[in-house]
């Protein structure tokens, strides 16, 4: 059957953070699986109105360019990929709308393809904001692996948007087809979410309200790294340009801010809500008198080298599904760069991590800090 679009394997994509023989694939058998049905069972028209949720690193978007497909996506690597493998595969990007997380399309979806999220918050917020966008006739498929497609994900198509069936398994990837049923009584969107951070601030604040997006990791609470590291975090007085790398809802830089008033925070994530919440959250605690920087970007890029005296992190262990240290190796090496001499990288992590082997290769030294039988917290130092 001739179709408007190719299958991934016909492209030519490549993940972000790029890597040197890196044996991941920029796509997986669900975005084939996705990609094999709309050929062969359910062909969009021309002209359809098509929305992706959660493309990974372009694989559905590119292929069905032709449709001039809205993207969304919380990453901003995933964008930035989607972008990079357009190029390299000379498609005209403006074929393409890319949205954040937190935008909408402004006209009605025909068909709404979602690749199943880590975070099932996430879906729930996405099914949230777009049903009033479906129609009837809309078509609503979500694919994943099986193993990220959990009984909860059902259960949040069926409780927000209708009834359901699914495809068989093939090479361990699964669709799901959901209908709209306009007479669900839908309960309200339970995000952001918001709780009471008490008795971790100094000064005249007691508390912090503290708001996070769906997508935010530790949403509903304080988790407990976090809460190991606000009690070893740096208070030097001569350290006045901090960076909170992967800040999530933004507690790390905004307690530090709290501790150290004359210095200048710089937030910074891939996830536009872990952004929207960090800078939601540092405005509202200082009722917008004090000022701070909020990035979304791919870690430290574009940062000038020489520009910061202290670096706080708490690296991710993943990316999207996939474990594992790439991420917190590309955050070492690029804040070694924009630390300026004498300037200190503080990190924390699980204790099987081991970053301090990291840390050494690329500082040459490495101090604990603080530890216990979960985390440690380590230092290095450009020297």
């Amino acid at each position: 059957m001739q179709t408007e679009y190719e299958l991934p394997g016909s492209l030519q994509l490549r993940r972000l953070p790029y890597r040197k023989n890196d044996v991941l694939q920029a796509w997986d058998a669900a975005d084939n699986y996705l990609l094999s049905y709309l050929a062969s069972e359910d062909v969009p028209a021309a002209g359809s109105r098509i929305t992706i949720l959660n493309d990974g690193f372009g694989a559905l978007a590119l292929a069905l360019h032709r449709y001039r497909p809205t993207a969304i996506s919380d990453s901003f690597l995933s964008r930035q990929a989607t972008l990079d493998n357009a190029r390299l595969n000379n498609l005209d990007i403006a074929h393409i709308n890319l949205l954040d997380s937190l935008s909408l399309p402004d006209k009605p979806i025909d068909y709404l393809l979602i690749k199943a999220p880590k975070t099932l918050a996430l879906l729930e917020y996405q099914l949230h904001t777009l049903r009033p966008l479906l129609k009837e006739t809309s078509r609503i498929i979500v694919a994943g692996m099986v193993k990220t497609l959990t009984a909860n994900v059902w259960k949040c198509l069926e409780s927000l948007i209708g009834p359901t069936r699914t495809s068989l398994a093939v090479k361990k990837a699964r669709l799901i087809f959901a209908s709209l049923d306009s007479r669900l009584s839908i309960p309200a969107n339970p995000y952001p979410v918001r709780y009471r951070l008490e008795n971790t601030a100094k000064g005249i604040h007691s508390e912090f309200l503290i708001s996070n997006h769906a997508n935010v990791f530790s949403r509903d609470s304080l988790d407990i790294g976090t809460r190991f590291l606000l009690q070893h975090l740096p208070d030097n007085p001569a350290q006045r340009d901090i960076i909170d790398l992967g800040c999530g809802n933004g507690i790390v830089g905004l307690m530090i801010a709290q501790q150290l008033p004359d210095a200048r925070i710089r937030f910074v994530d891939e996830s536009y809500m872990a952004i929207a919440s960090a800078k939601d959250n540092f405005m509202r605690a200082f009722a917008g008198q004090r000022q701070a920087e909020f990035i979304v970007g791919d870690c430290l890029t574009g940062f000038p080298e020489n520009s910061a005296d202290c670096i706080v992190c708490n690296p991710p262990f993943h990316q999207q599904h996939v474990i594992g240290d790439q991420i917190a190796w590309r955050m070492f090496q690029q804040a070694r760069r924009v630390l300026r001499q004498g300037g200190e990288l503080r990190v924390i992590g699980n204790r099987h991590l081991n970053y301090h082997v990291h840390l050494k290769k690329l500082f040459g030294n490495w101090d604990a800090v603080a530890g216990n039988a979960k985390f440690a917290i380590i230092k290095a130092g450009k020297r």
